[in-house]
């Protein structure tokens, strides 16, 4: 069964299956393929991007929430297509529409907001309800036509009446034409009031409310593209000080800067990096040392970074090596060749924290995704898999032969789907509820003991 410590009371959680939402079609249409999760702050609400530049936000049900032993599912609260595919003239370039990244801002009224990019423009949402709907206007019928202002004997006082929910989602800011490459990484500061992007070459910095221009406060692009040796992969705002941010970059290096410093960020205030064990060199090293991944723990203590074989847990203070190292695929490590050339050496698998930042989750291949609790150091690996997907299914612990005797509930490392990949995945901020995105499919599991 699958038991972890849980972070909150000592008891051990059972994860189980919970929904599972999108096609059940082998055919997968290339705009369904999930390219992004986000649970936004309180974990009512969960967004996912797609590559057909949609966002579906889904809500979880409110009536369950009162009682602690059911929880709500999460239901379709609001879809809208958030970008659309464009062409640049001038470098006759198509640019996708496929969201890259969604980001939530803090709730501050009735309305919720977030921010959604595809390589070259981020756009500010609203998305907010309607239940009433003005009606008995003096000038206007009820079908919207005007009325002759010479007919109107009597003046009415017009009532707000209630009518089915309406969920609309608008675009508030439209931030464009700052990014020549494209984009990895949005994120928003702590002031909320600002946010960076980053491409491969530069980091911009954005202001909510101003959308026609931007700082650009980091910039690595050599002034000769021939001598260029690395890229950003990955940055992100420390979730409390809103002078500090982290990008990493495909050297396996993390830099963290200090905006009160200078404007431009190009001298870094701290450089993690950890010396390669010669052991393990090899012609892949420097690919699968890339980062594809840097998460702040929520505490701000700690950060994650992952790479293709590994997650590394770093603590601010100490820049010489990680504190945590955990192995996701190891077994994998004899299989770079073959990796190598059908690409997948090159997937970005993404990390998160749960609530409490004692358990950390990632993605692997077959369906298989990885959770690691920092106190006890088990790990697990789970699958995600319509076979068991009767509701509060137990999920079973996966385990993957890398050689010699297979045992009965292993898998060989030579059977694993390479196709069938986990890059994307979200942890609810106060609950044990995870979602992880196959490829166009979304599941939803839950602990059991809730």
């Amino acid at each position: 069964m699958a038991i972890m410590k849980d972070s909150g009371g000592g008891n051990d959680i059972q994860w189980c299956f919970s929904q599972v939402k999108g096609a059940v079609d082998d055919d997968v249409a290339e705009a369904d393929i999930i390219s992004t999760v986000e649970f936004n702050h309180s974990g009512e609400l969960l967004a996912t991007g797609d590559k057909g530049g949609r966002v579906v936000i889904f809500q979880q049900e409110q009536e369950n929430k009162i009682q602690s032993h059911s929880r709500g599912e999460y239901n379709v609260y609001s879809t809208f297509q958030s970008h659309e595919p464009e062409f640049d003239y001038l470098k006759s370039l198509e640019i996708e529409e496929k969201i890259n990244k969604i980001r939530w801002l803090p709730q501050k009224n009735a309305a919720q907001f977030l921010l959604s990019t595809n390589d070259k423009t981020i756009k500010l949402w609203k998305i907010s309800e309607r239940d009433k709907r003005p009606e008995g206007y003096n000038l206007k019928e009820e079908d919207g036509r005007y009325r002759d202002p010479t007919t109107v004997t009597t003046l009415r006082v017009p009532v707000f009446r209630p009518m089915d929910l309406m969920v609309e989602a608008s675009p508030r800011r439209i931030f464009a034409n700052a990014h020549t490459y494209h984009i990895n990484s949005i994120s928003i500061n702590s002031d909320y009031e600002t946010y960076l992007s980053a491409d491969d070459l530069r980091i911009n910095l954005w202001h909510l409310e101003i959308t026609d221009r931007s700082f650009n406060i980091v910039d690595i692009k050599p002034a000769n593209m021939e001598e260029l040796t690395e890229v950003i992969t990955a940055a992100e705002f420390h979730p409390n000080s809103c002078n500090t941010f982290v990008y990493s970059s495909s050297k396996g290096t993390i830099r963290l800067c200090d905006m009160r410093a200078s404007a431009l960020c190009d001298r870094h205030s701290k450089l993690f990096e950890e010396p390669e064990d010669p052991s393990n060199r090899s012609f892949f090293s420097e690919i699968i040392s890339s980062i594809s991944d840097v998460k702040f723990s929520h505490s701000g203590r700690y950060m994650m970074t992952r790479d293709y074989l590994s997650v590394k847990i770093w603590d601010l203070n100490m820049e010489n090596r990680p504190v945590e190292t955990y192995q996701v695929h190891e077994y994998l490590r004899s299989k770079l060749c073959s990796l190598y050339e059908n690409d997948c050496i090159f997937d970005k698998f993404e990390c998160c924290w749960n609530g409490s930042d004692s358990v950390v989750m990632t993605g692997s291949y077959n369906n298989f995704f990885r959770m690691f609790d920092r106190n006890t150091k088990r790990d697990i690996t789970l699958e995600a898999s319509r076979e068991n997907n009767k509701p509060r299914t137990v999920l079973k612990p996966r385990k993957v032969c890398a050689s010699g005797k297979r045992k009965k509930d292993e898998i060989s490392v030579d059977s694993l789907d390479f196709n069938k990949k986990i890059l994307h995945t979200a942890w609810h901020p106060k609950e044990n509820i995870i979602a992880v995105a196959t490829t166009n499919n979304l599941y939803i599991f839950q602990d059991k003991g809730n």
